[in-house]
């Protein structure tokens, strides 16, 4: 390999291996692939499951002469089902890493399916004109080889080892960063947000209904395998841009990006009624309660408090049902007292 191709390789390898956050993984390695191999698209995919059919769903991509995140882009993203890639079907039934197609317009599409612990949730897909010589294969293997490494060291970090979603510790991090750009817009300028009726961002905590008594039933085998089919909801039910948690035992969170409260109420309860219709093997029905709240300025402590009071109130009246924090305190039927800055007392 020459010394012009060597100096921008390592260039590339040290971005790789800097990055401590997943999207920020993704954009590197894109990156890389794009400028390195001439490639004239590059994206990175998520492949995620729903209804026992497996989806495709871009995360980040080439735009121009940038890369750009779904979160960027700002919109929602359904996915498409993996069966329209037959060969990449294939290619994941038989392990492969690489996996070679040519469309119907003449471009050659490589499928690069990340492989960790037995299992595919991540894929590269580099589409080009023209096919790569033995070089260029063996350099998009070494830059894939040092992805897969991070994905794996950021997997066993941030992510539940039971469903796949991100952890608690992961949750902390992530919370603290929307506050904080919460805090950083300045109380003016959240006033004419909210006055404009603009987008806010959302906390929610979901709660799976009479879990105790599906262990107690059916056994803990049972009972994860509902934790895990309720992950596999959350993650089909929500955005790519929004990130969902698992915080312990039967309890999740997600937070919701940029959207009205209407269309939050919507989603949320898009997600309670796919659990609800769901049939799971051998429990049968389960349902979900959710309470959520608004990421304002007040401080973490208080914002969770708020969507763990809503989500109490949903559960004492009913469960299967989504509640709104501020909803349920206009109408007198929660009544919090401020004692300071980070603890409210209800």
């Amino acid at each position: 390999m020459s010394p012009v191709t060597m100096e921008p390789l390592l260039k590339h390898l040290v971005d790789i291996t800097c990055q401590r956050d997943h999207t920020l993984l993704d954009r590197s390695v894109v990156s890389a692939l794009h400028e390195l191999v001439h490639a004239e698209q590059v994206r990175v995919h998520e492949l995620f499951r729903f209804r026992d059919e497996l989806y495709l769903r871009p995360r980040v991509w080439v735009a121009g002469d940038r890369t750009v995140s779904i979160e960027d882009a700002g919109g929602e993203h359904a996915g498409e089902p993996i069966a329209r890639h037959p060969a990449l079907v294939e290619g994941i039934s038989q392990r492969q890493t690489c996996v070679e197609s040519l469309g119907t317009d003449g471009r050659r599409t490589l499928w690069l399916p990340i492989w960790l612990n037995d299992k595919v949730s991540t894929c590269l897909e580099v589409i080009n004109p023209t096919p790569y010589n033995s070089d260029m294969q063996h350099m998009v293997e070494g830059i894939l080889c040092v992805y897969r490494n991070y994905q794996g060291i950021l997997d066993y970090s941030e992510r539940d080892s039971l469903t796949g979603l991100l952890n608690r510790k992961t949750f902390d991090e992530k919370f603290s960063r929307m506050v904080s750009a919460a805090l950083e817009s300045g109380p003016q300028e959240q006033e004419e947000r909210r006055q404009a009726g603009a987008n806010g961002q959302w906390l929610a905590v979901v709660d799976i209904d009479h879990f105790k008594r599906v262990n107690d039933q059916f056994g803990h085998l049972y009972g994860d395998e509902v934790l895990i089919l309720v992950a596999n909801l959350l993650r089909s039910s929500f955005r790519t841009q929004d990130r969902v948690f698992r915080f312990g035992g039967e309890e999740f969170v997600v937070l919701l990006r940029s959207t009205t409260v209407e269309d939050a109420r919507k989603i949320f309860e898009r997600f309670r009624r796919n659990v609800e219709q769901h049939e799971f093997p051998q429990v049968g029905r389960v349902t979900v309660s959710v309470g959520f709240a608004k990421i304002s300025q007040q401080s973490p402590v208080v914002i969770l408090g708020h969507a763990d009071q809503a989500l109490y109130f949903a559960k004492a009246n009913g469960r299967n049902r989504v509640c709104y924090y501020d909803e349920l305190v206009q109408a007198g039927q929660l009544h919090s007292e401020v004692s300071n800055d980070t603890v409210e007392f209800f």
